[in-house]
């Protein structure tokens, strides 16, 4: 893969020679630009500020405006969320957490053997139509932030994807059982965990199907 450092200097060359510049071209350039920030920046963005503004106890957004060669240039709004002031991505995947019961569940004898299994987990890849991948080793993270990008409410909409009686994004917490974790929860939202891979990937099949997404979905764990 060309570094982005002689994607430059190639989209750079064919200006000078008003040629046109291939979309695949600029494409690849934007996923190397978008890796280095989620990978370098974002990081330490995470570590330096996010400390400071623990300090601030209602809710913003920040918005950084980067020119090359030009001082950077902040603003604030009082919106909720990015998309309500901007047609922008969001880089930073929101944080999943596991809704589990703190009380264990009372040890059983043990009748035979137990088999150990590693690693069962096969992982989930999932490519969009516009070249975004999301592939993450665990295939609960890949869920997870596919159904992020597509967007927690329009899933919602969606008919016919149920667990036990819960849709798989809802805003209703299964209640806790010791030893079981039904549901990861990511804000206000409560996405259905406990499901193997098929089952994973029938869902997204059909959320794919319902908004004509054109998903790519595989089962594959990163190496």
């Amino acid at each position: 893969m060309a570094t982005l450092k002689e994607l430059y200097t190639t989209l750079k060359s064919l200006r000078d020679m008003n040629l046109p510049i291939d979309d695949k071209l600029l494409k690849a350039a934007d996923n190397l630009e978008e890796k280095i920030i989620k990978e370098e920046i974002l990081p330490s963005l995470s570590q330096n500020i996010e400390p400071l503004l623990n300090e601030i106890q209602r809710d913003l957004v920040l918005v950084v405006e980067y020119h090359p060669g030009d001082p950077i240039s902040v603003a604030l709004s009082r919106k909720t969320k990015i998309s309500e002031i901007v047609d922008a991505k969001t880089l930073t995947p929101k944080i999943s957490i596991p809704v589990s019961s703190k009380e264990k569940m009372e040890p059983l004898e043990p009748h035979e053997p137990t088999k150990h299994v590693e690693n069962p987990t096969k992982g989930l890849r999932v490519t969009f139509p516009d070249g975004t991948v999301i592939w993450h080793r665990a295939a609960i993270d890949t869920l997870i932030e596919t159904l992020s990008k597509i967007g927690f409410e329009r899933v919602m909409t969606v008919d016919g994807i149920n667990h036990a009686g819960y849709h798989l994004v809802s805003k209703i917490m299964r209640p806790l059982e010791p030893g079981k974790t039904w549901q990861h929860k990511v804000g206000d939202y409560y996405i259905y965990s406990n499901t193997n891979n098929p089952q994973k990937i029938s869902d997204l099949k059909k959320i794919s199907t319902a908004f004509h997404l054109a998903l790519k979905i595989e089962e594959i764990k990163p190496k």
